[in-house]
């Protein structure tokens, strides 16, 4: 069987798949002394992601495909590369998620968290919550009159902990905010929410947009991330502070048909993602290359 080549700089759920393929062959990085003794060898499709450093750029001109996140990152490879659009595919980044019943799993949260079930929730989590801006969620939160919502900020202990120092200056939003640490069920947290509101200052694709999306939220997300590429003008802020967002929340949550009919529309849209069709979309590369 002939194997096709691949590499990449980071792993991801799909790449993670697509090496238990037993048509795929990962290149290794070679030492310093083997590359002293051997020509270099480039992959059949070299997965890109992050920088375009010295190493990144040798890699996509010398692969066949190379498969990278969104089209803004296309567009920066053509740019600074001079390949010919043909040799950059889009995929957008994968998700697996055990989609369950929002409404059963959004009960047994309020069960769990002590919440009253006619509240919506409104969510934020982030792996570095100043540069996904959870300053800039509190206040977009301060600045929402619709009365019956509840906060839930989820996260790793270091990040609740400094998050908390802040708190004191949310009074108003005090008798609101649920702060979890190290929460295990992050995936019913994301199914449970009616809103998820990302108004971070980072450029790198988000998986949680299309996380959220997939699991029937309503999403906000700053222009400055790539994800933007997904979402409609609606759900764009122009900037992390953008103060038309609080307005745009308060309209969708007092009108419970236009909420639900975002939240199925953002399902359809994320479906695309789902890591069994990014699974296929890639496939069909392999077949072509």
């Amino acid at each position: 069987m002939n194997k096709t080549t691949i590499s990449y700089k980071t792993t991801n759920l799909l790449i993670e798949e697509l090496k238990k393929q037993p048509n795929i062959q990962v290149l290794k990085e070679k030492g310093f002394f083997s590359l002293l003794f051997s020509k270099n060898t480039f992959p059949d499709i070299y997965f890109h992601s992050g920088n375009l450093d010295e190493k990144s750029i040798e890699n996509i001109k010398n692969s066949k495909i190379t498969v990278t996140n969104s089209f803004a990152s296309m567009n920066e490879i053509i740019a600074k590369t001079k390949i010919s659009h043909e040799k950059v595919k889009v995929i957008y980044p994968s998700i697996n998620v055990e989609y369950k019943k929002t409404e059963e799993i959004k009960e047994k949260l309020c069960e769990e968290l002590q919440i009253d079930l006619n509240n919506k929730l409104i969510f934020f989590t982030a792996k570095n919550f100043k540069s996904s801006g959870v300053k800039e969620f509190l206040d977009i939160c301060s600045s929402i009159t619709y009365s019956d919502f509840k906060i839930i900020i989820a996260g790793e202990q270091k990040q609740i902990a400094n998050l908390n120092f802040q708190l004191p200056k949310y009074s108003k939003l005090q008798d609101r905010i649920i702060l979890l640490e190290n929460y295990s069920k992050i995936d019913d947290l994301f199914l449970a929410s009616d809103i998820f509101i990302l108004p971070t200052y980072n450029k790198s694709f988000s998986t949680n947009i299309i996380k959220a999306m997939y699991c029937e939220s309503v999403v906000f997300l700053s222009l400055e991330n790539d994800a933007k590429e997904i979402v409609d003008v609606f759900a764009s802020m122009d900037s992390p502070t953008d103060p038309s967002t609080a307005f745009k929340i308060d309209a969708i949550l007092s009108n419970e048909n236009d909420l639900e009919m975002i939240k199925k529309q953002n399902r359809e849209i994320a479906l695309e993602f789902a890591l069994e069709s990014n699974l296929k979309k890639i496939n069909h590369i392999i077949e072509n290359v």
